[in-house]
């Protein structure tokens, strides 16, 4: 693990235009998650208290679900799995991951055209 900036040395970033609020945290961002663990299909459900929430079918227990979360956010936001590592969070649905190897404004738009395509927002 990589060692992160506290939080002020961090620059909070604008969110004007998407739903999740996003941390820049060098060198990556931060992207705040509400997970579903247990849910009947995985998928992104929209966004909840300035989180994306996301649902995975793998139960709560032994890390399955967060590995399904890091998993579905590589495939959805097509990263790959190296660049997401789940920071806070562990046994709760509030969850912050670091992502590397993406802006925060390119993360925004995949972010906001995950939102815009899903039928049940």
């Amino acid at each position: 693990m990589t060692s992160r900036p506290n939080k002020s040395q961090r620059a909070l970033t604008t969110n004007e235009t998407c739903l999740v609020h996003l941390e820049q945290d060098l060198p990556g961002v931060l992207l705040p998650v509400h997970a579903q663990p247990g849910a009947r299909s995985n998928g992104v459900n929209g966004a909840h208290d300035s989180r994306l929430k996301v649902a995975v079918t793998q139960p709560p227990e032994k890390g399955k679900a967060n590995e399904a979360l890091i998993k579905l956010l590589a495939k959805l936001l097509d990263l790959k799995r190296s660049q997401i590592e789940l920071v806070e969070g562990l046994t709760s649905s509030r969850k912050k991951f670091h992502i590397t190897g993406i802006s925060v404004a390119d993360l925004r738009n995949r972010i906001n055209a995950i939102l815009s395509s899903d039928p049940r927002r």
